[in-house]
């Protein structure tokens, strides 16, 4: 057991030594049970503390002293709300403020990448060619660093992480794309993805072959994702704010808002996004099971829906590229919605109501899919590829094999014939997978296709 584990293990004697009507044999007992369900839960790939929580929370519902410790346990955790405290040790504290620099440091290099363009003469405003395959050259990088930085990553790591953002400026870049192509609008999505996945090697560069670390960058980029949306809501009051009050005053805040805190904040709150979700995640975790227990059955009864929708109207599906990115993006959206579900599950609860919800949200999907895919292979064998059909149609391929293999294993979860284990493996496995055929899209497509 890790000294941090032992210390909660403390915390719970001392709570549970409060109660004058148990007996040191009664403690003892209880103590062993908890320590057998944390190995237990180590045993299928949660981190210790991660055990600890679920253990004593499984442990609640055995009797009412348990129960009460649960809760107040789980409540500290939404109270953690100062980012450093006294209380938590000189070398906590030491930590916490070296991210804090190491943060400070890696967000002002985010928002300066960005104004870099402007001293060979580049407008954002203007040259769209450069700016929007290039995006996430601008802060992915750093928050890589940090998130390396944070894990001690070794030599090679570094090294890799270097090479393959690299290769993404020589894909954004070394092939020239005019605006009106469709490879441009291609790798501006596409690259994007490509690099996330760096970010994620960083990420778990401190156990690169552990498959719980590659569910902990799920849950992650989720939490990030949260944080910015908070981050940019926040960034548009203050924007708000600016224009009101330098306007009453006879100023245009204009210029200094478009060329310099947009671009400059939105670049920079990546990095503090991710720095909030790792100086947090205790507090953070709790919103993944709320959030799917939320969207899951709101995407399920939507797919349902627009199922019979379809087969009332008769009518096929539009496979220009707008309609194309929508059904891919809400299928990854069922991906994210599955995997978040997963990163946030007991992997040792019996299945129940919502694990069934998740198999007809899976199936709608796979069958929505497969009605995409028929649309677009018959508009290829019609009229010719496109770049943009042939993305979609990979894409979708690669979310098929995806779907249908998950959609089985839930139905075994289901059925109480696989376990979450083998659902979740599945999962983390096939990850690299959706970097491979982001890389080919930014890499392969466009001289195929004659950078169109």
């Amino acid at each position: 057991m890790t000294d941090a584990l032992e210390a909660q293990f403390a915390q719970w004697r001392t709570y549970v030594q409060r109660r004058r009507e148990l007996r040191q044999t009664d403690v003892d007992e209880l103590e062993d049970h908890l320590r057998g369900s944390v190995d237990e839960l180590v045993g299928v790939g949660l981190h210790a503390d991660e055990a600890f929580l679920v253990a004593v929370k499984r442990m609640g519902s055995l009797d009412d002293l348990s129960r009460e410790f649960a809760r107040e346990h789980s409540e500290r955790l939404w109270k953690q709300l100062v980012l450093t405290s006294d209380t938590d040790g000189p070398v906590t504290a030491t930590r916490s403020r070296r991210d804090l620099y190491a943060m400070i440091l890696c967000a002002a290099g985010a928002a300066l990448s960005i104004k870099v363009p402007e001293l060979f003469g580049m407008d954002y405003a203007q040259d769209t060619a450069f700016y929007a395959p290039n995006a996430a050259l601008f802060a992915l990088p750093w928050l890589a660093g940090f998130l390396a930085w944070r894990r001690n990553a070794s030599r090679a790591v570094i090294g890799v992480l270097v090479g393959l953002f690299v290769l993404g400026a020589v894909g954004a870049n070394v092939y020239r794309l005019v605006e009106e192509s469709q490879s441009l609008v291609l790798t501006t999505i596409h690259l994007p993805i490509a690099l996330w996945f760096v970010v994620g090697l960083a990420y778990v560069s401190d156990d690169v072959r552990a498959g719980r670390r590659r569910m902990d960058f799920v849950r992650f980029t989720g939490e990030c994702f949260i944080y910015y949306v908070l981050i940019a809501l926040g960034g548009g009051v203050l924007t708000a704010f600016l224009f009101g009050t330098f306007s009453a005053i006879g100023l245009d805040p204009q210029n200094v808002v478009g060329h310099w805190i947009v671009p400059c904040g939105a670049m920079a709150a990546v990095v503090v996004a991710a720095w909030l979700v790792e100086a947090k995640q205790s507090v953070v975790e709790n919103l993944a099971p709320v959030l799917t227990r939320l969207f899951t059955p709101l995407f399920t009864v939507a797919l349902l829906a627009f199922l019979v929708a379809l087969v009332v109207t008769s009518g096929g599906i539009d496979v220009e590229r707008e309609a194309l990115i929508l059904f891919d993006l809400l299928l990854v959206v069922v991906l994210g919605l599955l995997l978040y579900s997963m990163s946030a599950r007991d992997p040792l609860a019996p299945p129940g109501l919502f694990d069934r919800m998740q198999l007809a949200l899976v199936v709608s999907a796979l069958v929505i899919d497969v009605v995409v895919l028929w649309q677009i292979t018959g508009r290829i064998s019609e009229f010719g590829t496109t770049p943009n059909k042939a993305a979609a149609l990979g894409e979708n391929v690669v979310l098929l094999a995806n779907l249908a293999w998950s959609a089985w294993l839930v139905l075994g979860l289901v059925r109480k014939r696989t376990p979450f284990a083998a659902v979740e493996r599945w999962q983390i496995t096939y990850l690299p997978v959706f970097a491979v055929w982001a890389w080919i899209v930014v890499l392969v497509f466009p001289p195929v296709f004659a950078f169109a």
